[in-house]
Formats: structure tokens, sequence, C-alpha cells
């Protein structure tokens, strides 16, 4: 287990706690982004794990997704000064669009600025537009994203490494990254970010996966975990997945299937999530986009009904 403590408030084997994506609101044009500083310090009061932040860069006018709308190091950066022990993951930095020498210096601030809060998720993009407009091929991002994330896994966790990649060189002799790295920063890929399981299994600390039915992510879990145990042995690497819900006001709707997720009453999504646990997931992020009840009633009920059948892990000397 990793030496850091939002990962082992958030992680435990066989066991699942919850948070949520920013921004906590329908999904329109674009976000309104109203009150999140004060709906993200309800929920870290109710005590759920961890708040969850896109990297997205370009409004694509022909969909009604653009993530929190504000650079995502930036908005971390706000939500972390203004809030106090919650978690605060990417999901993912899209490393293809960045250079990988800036992610690890903006990790490394973050990490040392507020310690032990991040949890960097990673991926290789999904949104055409972005690509377009940072002139950068979509068909080299599974190549971008490998080496980029082998490039920031050595700066987070080596001295002074000496490093040659596409976007430049580090000598190692006479250079250094600063600030340097203190303590491990749990780093994860999205998705399958065009690699193989093989590989996220072997080089991630994690996986940050999205919903499928439990039949489906049963097997994904199951084919997970046995790569992690033959390429890690020993060593436990969580899986995380994010769930839309639309919450019914009436809390003995049975669940109707929305695009990657449930409108649902929360006596069948406590089952749904108990599920959930049962196969292997150890950290689900809700995703309040096309939530029709407004998020601060969400955030309500779900704290008081739900969240003390998942608690956030607490750990020796917070008890």
């Amino acid at each position: 287990m990793l030496e850091h403590r939002a990962f082992q408030r958030m992680y435990q084997q066989d066991k699942m706690t919850l948070g949520f994506s920013i921004p906590t609101e329908r999904m329109s044009k674009m976000p309104r982004m109203e009150n999140q500083l004060q709906l993200a310090r309800a929920i870290e009061d109710f005590g759920f794990a961890a708040l969850w932040l896109r990297d997205v860069t370009m409004q694509d006018l022909t969909i009604d997704d653009n993530g929190q709308m504000y650079d995502v190091w930036i908005y971390l950066t706000y939500l972390a000064a203004h809030t106090k022990q919650i978690a605060l993951g990417t999901s993912s930095v899209v490393l293809p669009l960045r250079h990988p020498v800036r992610v690890a210096k903006e990790a490394l601030s973050i990490h040392r600025l507020f310690p032990d809060r991040l949890i960097l998720g990673v991926g290789s993009g999904d949104r055409a537009k972005d690509f377009t407009a940072l002139g950068i091929d979509k068909e080299d991002s599974g190549h971008l994203f490998k080496e980029n994330f082998e490039t920031i896994d050595r700066l987070l966790k080596e001295e002074g490494p000496t490093i040659h990649f596409d976007h430049g060189f580090i000598d190692g002799t006479d250079t250094r990254l600063i600030p340097q790295p203190v303590s491990p920063i749990p780093m994860m890929a999205t998705g399958f970010s065009r690699q193989s399981m093989e590989w996220i299994a072997e080089h991630g600390d994690g996986w940050f996966q999205y919903p499928r039915s439990i039949q489906q992510q049963t097997m994904l879990i199951s084919d997970y975990r046995a790569m992690v145990e033959e390429k890690s042995p020993g060593v436990f690497k969580p899986f995380t997945q994010s769930l839309f819900i639309d919450l019914s006001e009436n809390p003995d709707a049975p669940p109707v299937t929305i695009p990657l997720g449930f409108h649902v009453g929360r006596k069948y999504l406590l089952e749904l999530l108990q599920q959930f646990q049962t196969i292997g997931v150890n950290h689900l992020t809700f995703v309040l986009y096309f939530s029709k009840r407004p998020p601060e009633d969400v955030i309500l009920e779900l704290g008081e009904e739900i969240l003390p059948h998942f608690p956030t892990h607490s750990l020796t000397d917070e008890k």
C-alpha cells in the first residue's frame, strides 16, 4: 500500500468508498459552475472520499460535455486551498496534450503545497477538438501517452534521472526538476489509454474505468486482478469507476438505464453499490450530468442515506 494519506483513506481491499465528479450539475453547453465550492465543501463535510476533475481544453459546440470548464490544475489548486483533506483526483490529465515535464512539476507542486491529497489519473484523451486545436495528431496519442507516462513516472520517483524523450532531454548529472519528490504520488490510467491491460497492470498504481454492467465489470476486474498479481505479486492496485446517476425523489424507484448509469431511487442504488463493492470496485465516483434534482438535495440524500454504508477509511492517527 502506498504511503499516501488520501490513497489510504480511499482504498482498501474488498471495500469501496464514494466520491463525486465536478461539476455536480446537469450537463449543458457551458457549465454554470454555480456554488461548486460550497457543494465541494458539503461533500467533504459529509465524509465522502474524493472529488474528481477532468482535463478539457476546448468547448466542442456539438456536444454538451465540457468538464468543469476551468483548467484542471488551476481549479484543483482552488479546491485544495478551500477544502481540508478530501482527495483531489484527475480523471484524467490528458498526457498527449501536455508536456510531461510540466505535468510532473504541476503534480509535485500540488503534492508539496497540499500533501498527500492528489490522485493523478492520466489518459490518452478522446476529444478530437482538443487535439486539433493543439496541433497534435490523435492517432499518435497511444505512443505519446506511454512515453509521457514513463517520463513523468521517473520524474516523480527518481532524484535525478537522465531521460531522453521525444520532447526533450534531461541530464541528471547537472539538472533537477524542482520541487523534488519526497513521497509517492499515486498515478493510474483512465480507461485503456490505448494500452494493453498488461501494461496498465504493470505500470499504474491502480486503474480508473468507465461504468459497465455488473457482469462486464466483474470480468474486467477479475482479469485485471490476475494481471496485477502476475506483474506485481502481493501488491494492491485498486479499481475505481464512475457512475452516472439521476437520483429519483422516490426512494423505491427501480433502476432505469441512462447513458453510463441509472435513474434510480436510493434503495435500489444501495443494492447496486453493494454489488459493485462485492465484485471488487474500491472507489466509485458519482457523476450528476443527467441529474434532474438540485445537486444539494442529491448530495444531502446520498450523504445521509448511502455514505454510511461505504465510509471513507480512517487512518490510525485520525482515530
